[in-house]
């Protein structure tokens, strides 16, 4: 029972990639936050620095959504990888591959290219 637990336990990447994802909750959390104190700067007379204030929180969530999401897709492609024996093929080994010889069609002629006419 204890190898069960420490399978389920994640490693330094999932680690970080749940960090990554909880910055970036606690980022687009903080927006309206931000546009609520962007509004009071506004009344207040500080137009430029109400704009900035909502304008760079919104900028740091997207940028923390993004990052967020780069990550925990390269952390789940090496998980699925890595647990399904998953193989990335270069370009040279999947290009000769040849076409399946046979066809379950009875009646179909194979013509070579000098048997072939010009549809116009």
């Amino acid at each position: 029972m204890a190898g069960w637990y420490a399978e389920r336990m994640p490693d330094r990447s999932g680690k970080a990639v749940m960090a990554a994802m909880m910055l970036a909750l606690l980022l687009v959390a903080a927006v309206p936050v931000a546009l609520l104190a962007g509004l009071v700067l506004m009344l207040l007379g500080h137009v430029i620095g109400g704009l900035a204030l909502f304008g760079g929180s919104v900028l740091a969530a997207v940028a923390a959504v993004a990052v967020a999401g780069m990550s925990g897709m390269r952390h789940l492609r090496k998980l699925v990888s890595s647990s399904f024996g998953v193989v990335q093929l270069d370009p040279n080994q999947y290009t000769n591959v040849a076409e399946p010889g046979g066809s379950d069609y009875t009646d179909v002629i194979d013509l070579d290219p000098s048997q072939y006419t010009e549809v116009r």
